[in-house]
């Protein structure tokens, strides 16, 4: 029978014999349609249904954190790095709320540049790694601090960036007390990171959803609609949809600008999937220059109309998790 990398104990992988019992069941491995699968003998043997002792351990490690988000998308270059990074600085600016940012982009570590914390380490405790801390009440952690340069590439496999998710999320000593919100930043697709991340995290009670990032145009529109596949195969729940870059907004004489066509696509698939749209934002030249320089938003440009949409999709986001 066959299996796949970081697969949920409870699915059927898509390339399975059609008589497939599943990983779960106590005939995996032993009936016909299992006949010739390289996996058949790790299968029989039960292998495929012992619990990970990893499971509980995370659990245990992120009980004190209050709400989990991952920001998903399902094609690149969307500005995913940027909502997360631009959500997890509106969170911060409530200083009553502890907020961390997880980057588990781990061949394309974005993060540490965006929050301008690129030169820093992470350094070893007796109680696990310490994040680096952007503010007082805003940390983060990402590969891109192990790295010994900026220019050093990471050409892992999948079972070295599984490893690498799991001691983020066993090793990681977010500090004293409880973190409130810990926004998890993620590749593009639904690859080995997804599947890692949400098999680590499905025992997390704190795992409040997820959110979908798109731009206007059709073609992204096509890769969320794989992403929603995938969030609903693997039963997370789906907090909304942002859609990035939706109009262009000049710099220098306020003017918008259409710069995407714009289709009734992402209003159609909100509707068909009754999720709610959380926000448009703007393509701002002044969050392009924040996140290159590492600044804040929020700090160089208090009075924004795009710093005001990010409070606003900050306060959806609180209010979404508190009645999940």
């Amino acid at each position: 029978m066959s299996t796949a990398e970081n697969q949920s104990d409870s699915d059927v992988p898509a390339d399975a014999p059609h008589a497939c019992p599943g990983t779960s069941s106590n005939l995996a491995g032993q009936v016909s349609a299992c006949a010739g699968c390289p996996n058949q003998s790790i299968c029989s043997s039960g292998e495929t249904r012992r619990i990970d002792p990893a499971l509980v351990e995370i659990a245990q490690r992120l009980s004190s954190v209050k709400h989990i988000i991952l920001v998903l998308s399902g094609k690149g270059g969307v500005g995913k790095t940027t909502v997360s990074v631009m959500l997890a600085r509106a969170l911060a600016r409530n200083p009553q709320l502890r907020v961390a940012l997880l980057d588990i982009d781990i061949c394309g570590p974005s993060v540490p540049r965006a929050l301008g914390v690129e030169n820093e380490q992470v350094h070893p405790s007796g109680s696990g790694w310490s994040p680096v801390y952007v503010s007082e009440n805003l940390s983060a952690m990402s590969v891109g601090f192990l790295l010994t340069s900026l220019e050093q590439a990471v050409i892992w496999k999948g079972p070295r960036k599984d490893n690498m998710i799991k001691q983020f999320l066993l090793d990681v000593d977010w500090g004293e007390g409880e973190l409130d919100y810990l926004i998890v930043d993620t590749p593009p697709g639904t690859s080995d990171e997804h599947l890692s991340v949400v098999n680590y995290l499905k025992n997390v009670a704190s795992l409040s959803g997820c959110i979908l990032v798109t731009t206007p145009q059709e073609i992204s529109l096509q890769d969320v609609r794989k992403e929603i596949s995938f969030v609903k195969q693997t039963n997370l729940n789906v907090l909304g949809i942002v859609e990035n870059m939706s109009i262009f907004k000049c710099g220098k004489c306020h003017k918008e600008s259409q710069i995407f066509p714009k289709h009734h696509g992402l209003r159609e698939l909100c509707e068909t999937n009754q999720y709610e749209l959380l926000s448009s934002i703007p393509i701002d030249p002044s969050i392009a220059k924040c996140c290159d320089d590492g600044e804040d938003l929020f700090d160089i440009y208090p009075d924004s109309s795009t710093a005001k949409v990010y409070l606003n999709l900050a306060e959806k986001i609180q209010e979404k998790c508190q009645l999940k």
